[in-house]
């Protein structure tokens, strides 16, 4: 449903049309320009209502042909990813994962302490203090070295002995395994060039899928024999290109919904269709409120933080290079006080004049994201944003992004997308076996693959519909750029072609 569709020179509407295979001769005029076959079920110049049905089998086919491989390999990587939480445990799980459970953990400032005497460089940027028992402690470091690359040296620690398990560089908490398979997902390991392979299959999966939708609904008395069974089930008894058709389908149906949510997430990290819902979302004011960090106190002594590891002179200065001030076992009594339970991340204060940021990272549904500003000397919270307080966009598109990633739903959310990936694998096999299918086969016409639809489809379109379809294609283009662009360069491909056939045919 979402990838190449068969190669039907069926351009008649629903009702119309044949449940066989076209024979020989239909095929052969298939290459054949549509004004030299005769107008069908309209008027002296052929435009019908009837006209929207060979554009869309067009465009569905030409499109699943050229991006399927785009759409196959995102589906691949996507796989991939989805076991990125069951890798880490396997991979990293001596730094992830305690040896024993002890009673009691030791205070913060101990188990910090002990990461920066075997971890100096740099600064610490947060802490994050185990969700599960048998977790460790992260102590997130800011080192230069790293950050040019926009990573971090997370270093991990047994809550209950204060031993040093590890350290391994991180990108926004994600382990390098992780981390290497969701660059795999996204620009193939290339840069910002490889980006454009993601873009474009995004750009196009919603186009493919409703047009999908549309021509299997709307040809369901051809194709599934009228029955509402084999609309949603595979055709029963079905051979050859019907049977293939029955499930490329009949997949696409299944999975529909889940294809489109994946390519609208997927846009709005796109390098060009994300700039136009970043201006969008701007407009709209669809971010979070951002949560004020600064604070009137200014610390006492030395500004900023102690890189030594040593204890501050303050008096309740802390361990391990933290900013003067209260400790952070205070500061997360005093994040837990004002409400903020389940998994946190600590973030430190950016100079003497900022305060401390303690922020929920439960991403599991319902997600907790609260944050809260906490005075470094006076424990006083100064500032808040609840997850109540984002608008009802933002709240959609951190969701939709969870979802994505497979974070929302747990265990079950890796598995629906496993399953997407998987149907959309399936379905991209059997577009391309559908177009094998439909080769010519006779002695003196044989082809490797079948015939595409017919050239000049939108001939047959209402002026009306003319009217309308060409300004929406732009401002579509215009919204996608990716999409624009690749359609345009289709259209320009497909002329010199079209000029090519008629010279060889007058000649």
């Amino acid at each position: 449903m979402s990838t190449t569709s068969e190669a039907s020179p069926d351009e008649n509407p629903p009702a119309d049309s044949s449940d066989a295979s076209p024979p020989a001769a239909q095929t052969a005029t298939d290459a054949l320009p549509t004004s030299a076959a005769p107008a069908k079920n309209g008027g002296a110049d052929g435009r019908t209502r009837s006209g929207w049905w060979p554009l869309l089998t067009r465009l569905h086919f030409y499109a699943g042909i050229l991006v399927a491989p785009f759409l196959l390999v995102a589906a691949l990587t996507g796989l991939a990813y989805t076991a990125v939480p069951q890798l880490d445990q396997l991979v990293y799980g001596d730094q992830l994962r305690v040896e024993r459970v002890g009673d009691e953990p030791r205070p913060l400032t101990e188990q910090i302490a002990a990461a920066r005497k075997a971890h100096p460089e740099g600064t610490i940027a947060s802490v994050v203090p185990p969700d599960e028992p048998d977790h460790t402690t992260k102590v997130v470091l800011s080192v230069p070295e790293l950050a040019e690359q926009d990573k971090q040296r997370t270093v991990y620690v047994d809550p209950y002995t204060a031993e040093v398990r590890g350290a391994l560089t991180t990108w926004f908490g994600s382990t390098p395994l992780a981390t290497w398979l969701d660059d795999l997902h996204r620009h193939l390991h290339l840069g910002e060039t490889g980006r454009l392979y993601s873009e474009l299959a995004a750009s196009w999966l919603w186009v493919l899928v409703l047009g999908g939708l549309v021509l299997w609904f709307g040809r369901r008395r051809t194709y599934a024999g009228g029955s509402k069974r084999n609309t949603v089930l595979p055709e029963r008894g079905a051979r050859g290109v019907r049977r293939s058709r029955s499930f490329h389908a009949v997949t696409g149906v299944w999975i529909s919904v889940g294809l489109l949510a994946l390519s609208v997430t997927g846009l709005t990290w796109s390098t060009h269709a994300g700039e136009r819902i970043t201006d969008l979302r701007t407009s709209l004011s669809a971010y979070p409120p951002e949560l004020d960090t600064t604070t009137a106190s200014a610390g006492t002594g030395t500004s900023g933080h102690d890189h030594s590891g040593g204890e501050s002179t303050g008096e309740d200065a802390t361990e391990g290079g933290l900013p003067e001030g209260l400790s952070i076992d205070r500061i997360l009594d005093k994040a837990r006080d004002a409400g903020l339970d389940g998994p946190v991340e600590i973030s430190t204060p950016a100079d003497d004049k900022s305060t401390w940021t303690v922020a929920q990272t439960d991403g599991l549904w319902p997600v907790h994201k609260d944050q809260a500003a906490i005075d470094p000397h006076s424990g006083e919270v100064t500032s808040r944003v609840d997850w109540a307080d984002h608008p009802v966009l933002a709240k959609l598109s951190t969701l939709g992004v969870a979802a994505h990633m497979g974070t929302l739903f747990g265990l079950a959310n890796q598995i629906v997308l496993a399953v997407i990936a998987l149907g959309l694998t399936v379905g991209i096999v059997l577009g391309y076996r559908m177009w094998w299918q439909r080769r010519p086969t006779r002695a003196d016409r044989r082809a490797w693959v079948g015939r595409p639809p017919a050239r000049g489809t939108w001939r047959k379109l209402p002026w009306p519909a003319l009217a309308v379809v060409v300004p929406l294609t732009i401002a579509v283009g215009w919204a996608v750029p990716l999409l624009g662009w690749s359609l345009l360069g289709f259209l320009v491909l497909d002329g010199v072609l079209g000029l090519i056939q008629r010279q060889r045919a007058t000649r």
